[in-house]
């Protein structure tokens, strides 16, 4: 067995790790390789403490991970089911290496039995925030056409970045004002390595600009997609645009191998389309000073 910290090489060898862990049973699909490839390639997230990400390894393969999310105060601790017993070694990193000045916050399955009896031991304990998942199950056709004059693009993620930039700067709720997006500092687009373009999907409206967008991420090899992002330019929404990029993609998908798609979201509309509430997994904190934080509800 050898610990060693995060290098930029490592990166393929995490993916396969996270593919492995979701495989038997996706007890840990609200992280999974997509989610990494995501957060990896974000433009907010702190790619500056790369090397405080842990990785336990056995025969060239990784085993056990630590991971951020995004900045440090959250990670994400997992080991294959082989390695169960590594737990508390990856918790105690984690908080050693991992946690801001609130302290650190870990997503844990409620299945995940090894897990949850070494948060325990470690000081951790259950706290209000949680992370739903939901799954649409592809066992039957998915028909949502876009509705005229919207057509269906797929975006180059570098050659279409500031346009699909000023698409999220509007979709998730940062207003209208393009000077005000204009003068912002926008991150440099970043090419995926696993991303297939034929699962971005966009729908141009009447004036040539995006209107929507909707992203599933999905392997051969695996049995799920991940969704993210979806979002709509708010003067666009309520026509059906993200419904049917989605389903659409989401058809794609499956013609590749997908069986089920997943999101972390519990939101009405994914429940409108056909999602179900597939599992909860609940945030355990630990504070700086070693005291239980109280059950939120």
């Amino acid at each position: 067995m050898e610990f060693r910290r995060f290098r930029p090489a490592d990166y393929q060898a995490v993916c396969d790790f996270l593919i492995a862990l979701n495989r038997p049973d996706h007890a840990h699909i609200n992280w999974n390789w997509a989610r990494f490839e995501w957060m990896f390639g974000h433009p907010e997230f702190d790619r500056t403490s790369l090397d405080a990400i842990g990785l336990w390894w056995e025969s060239g393969l990784v085993v056990g991970a630590a991971i951020y999310d995004m900045y440090f105060g959250e990670a994400f601790c997992g080991a294959l089911p082989k390695y169960a017993a590594l737990y508390p070694e990856i918790l105690d990193y984690a908080w050693e290496a991992l946690r801001d000045r609130q302290g650190l916050g870990i997503a844990l399955s409620p299945a995940d039995a090894p897990a949850l009896d070494a948060a325990r031991a470690a000081g951790f304990a259950p706290a209000g925030q949680r992370e739903p998942m939901m799954r649409l199950t592809l066992d039957r056709p998915l028909d949502a056409a876009l509705p005229k004059p919207y057509r269906l693009a797929e975006p180059d993620p570098l050659r279409d970045a500031e346009a699909l930039a000023w698409l999220f700067w509007q979709g998730f709720g940062h207003g209208t004002d393009r000077t005000e997006f204009e003068e912002s500092e926008q991150a440099p687009a970043r090419l995926r390595p696993h991303l297939n373009r034929h699962l971005g999907l966009a729908a141009v409206g009447p004036d040539g600009a995006y209107a929507a967008f909707c992203c599933l991420w999905y392997l051969p090899g695996t049995d799920y997609a991940y969704v993210e992002p979806v979002c709509t330019v708010p003067a666009h929404r309520g026509k059906g645009l993200a419904k049917a990029l989605l389903y659409e993609a989401a058809g794609r998908a499956r013609t590749l191998g997908a069986k089920q798609a997943c999101v972390i979201s519990d939101q009405e509309f994914y429940r409108r389309i056909g999602f179900t509430d597939d599992r909860v997994f609940r945030f355990w904190h630990k504070a700086p000073d070693g005291t239980e934080l109280s059950e939120k509800t």
